[in-house]
Formats: structure tokens, sequence, C-alpha cells
């Protein structure tokens, strides 16, 4: 499905590091973007939570689609209570912009989806693709939480009536706007990590992944779900050996994976494996990550930055 160029769109999270990367490529592509924030840099000023102010701050307003890309997260989680604030705006500030979005005359709903929601843990060799289900209940009543979440979060987009629900299952961010808060820590050792044995992640850097939600907002299909990830899973410490040879930063130090326990979302993490097929986004999105690897996207980065 193709729509139309030159759309009006709002954009939740403009403001983040994610949704910066976001408004350059819809504009780029010719779309018109007002940020919906908090801040005083987002065109639209309203908290997603508050559902009479959000209401209140889009009366009157016209808009072609909306785009959920908000979150309540400032820097990476490292305990379950991080993610609390996100878990809670995936469900009731989802609900919330929907009601804003058929309020504005939207008719397409574009979400921000991560690939933990196909659950947290070793899924082995086995290549996930978007038949998997989605969502499985989580095996403690936190990881319910955060499954939960992004399990509702999506079956909000696609039931949204009168609106095109498409979502974006994500891999982990890296990039220009995230990279670059690691390498303090690299550089202070405050950034240990246990040896990945085996275990792999998907991840997606942040201009590729911007790239996506522009190709999505024109030719996702209504009701149906993209993995967006790059062609080369790497474990967590893998990838930031990558950061440490391309930065010139000290390595980071290899600790036994049960001393991230009192850090408990970061163990899940460090606990957890899978690889991810973007292969239905590359066919019906158009959509192909210009960086393959974090290792090209990464060593762009650097060349960008000298």
């Amino acid at each position: 499905m193709t729509t139309n160029q030159n759309q009006n769109i709002l954009l939740a999270g403009a403001s983040g590091v994610l949704g910066r990367h976001i408004t350059k490529a819809l504009t780029d592509a010719g779309h018109k973007v007002t940020g919906l924030g908090r801040t005083a840099v987002d065109g639209v000023r309203a908290d997603l939570m508050d559902r009479d102010a959000l209401l209140r701050a889009v009366d009157g307003q016209h808009f072609d689609t909306v785009v959920h890309a908000a979150t309540a997260l400032r820097r990476a989680p490292m305990r379950h209570r991080d993610m609390y604030a996100t878990d809670a705006l995936r469900i009731e500030g989802t609900a919330h912009l929907i009601e804003a979005a058929r309020a504005t005359g939207a008719r397409r709903f574009v979400s921000e989806s991560m690939v933990f929601g196909y659950g947290y843990g070793d899924f082995g060799d086995r290549l996930i693709t978007e038949d998997d289900a989605f969502g499985p209940r989580g095996t403690d009543p936190r990881l319910e939480r955060h499954v939960a979440g992004m399990r509702t979060k999506e079956q909000l987009t696609f039931e949204a009536t009168g609106l095109e629900g498409v979502a974006l299952r994500f891999g982990l961010f890296y990039g220009p706007g995230g990279t670059e808060a690691l390498l303090p820590l690299l550089r202070k050792r405050r950034l240990p990590a246990p040896a990945d044995h085996g275990r792999v992640l998907p991840w997606i850097e942040l201009t590729d992944a911007a790239r996506a939600v522009a190709a999505a907002v024109e030719h996702g299909r209504p009701g149906q779900a993209y993995n967006v990830v790059d062609g080369d899973p790497l474990g967590f410490r893998a990838h930031l050996l990558c950061v440490a040879a391309e930065f010139g930063v000290p390595r980071p130090m290899t600790v036994p994976l049960w001393t991230t326990r009192p850090m408990a979302y970061v163990h899940t993490m460090f606990s957890s494996s899978m690889r991810v097929s973007a292969a239905k986004a590359e066919r019906e999105l158009g959509w192909t990550p210009r960086y393959p690897s974090s290792r090209d996207g990464l060593a762009a980065l650097r060349a960008a930055t000298r």
C-alpha cells in the first residue's frame, strides 16, 4: 500500500533521540512534522498520560498520520522499575494518543514497538519473524508488566477503529545521539559486561530506524507489524567491544553474569538471545538498513565525529 506524499504528521516523542531522527527522515521525504511532547520545542505541548489536556491541545488541528515514538526513558534502564513509566505510557498513553488521532481526523497511526515483545530469554538459533507469537505472557510478574505494555500497545494500534494501524518492532538502538552516552562510561571503566557465550541480540542504527518509520508511514499495510533490525546480531558485550575499538576507549571489563543480578533488567537483557528477521520490512516497505551491521554504523559514526 502506498499513501500520499506531503502528509501533515503529528509525532509524539519528537524531542527524543529517535524522535529527532524520525523528524529528519519524514521531512526529507517531503512531509510536514509537528512534534508532540512536554517540552518547549514541541509544537503541541501535552502529556500523553493526561487525556483531557492532550485532547485540548490538539483541538481544532488536523493531521494525516500520527506517529507514536514517545518514551519515558531518559537513560538506559538498569532495574525493572526503570521501565514502569514507559510500560504505562505504552498502555494508557497509547489509548489517549489514539483518541487524539481520531480527533484530528488522522487516518494512519504508526507505533514504535520492540523485538522484546516476542519475550525475554534465549531463543537459540531460531530466526524470529512476524509470524511468531508477539506478547507471550512474561515468565515472572515484572517481565509480564513489560511485555504487557508492548502487547497492549500493538493491540490498541491494530484495533483502533477508523485508523490504519502499523507497528515497527525495533532492535536495540545505537548511533548518533545514543552511542555517545556509552563513551564516558567506557572511559571510566564503569560499564562492565559479562561474556556473551554465544548469546546475540538484534541491533538497529538510529537513522536506519527513522527511515523505516518514514517507509511505514508511506507503505505500511494496515494491521501489520514489521521487524526493523540489521542483518548482524551481536551480543551486548561484542557490541561494546566494537564501540571501544572504534572510538579508542578501554574495553569493558568482563564480569560473571550473576554479578549483574542487582541490576535486574540489565541482567535479563544480558541473559537474552534472539535472532530476528527484517525480511518482511525489506519486502513490503522497500526499506533496507544503510548499515547492515553495527560495525558499519559505528564506523560511520566515528568518521562523522572526526
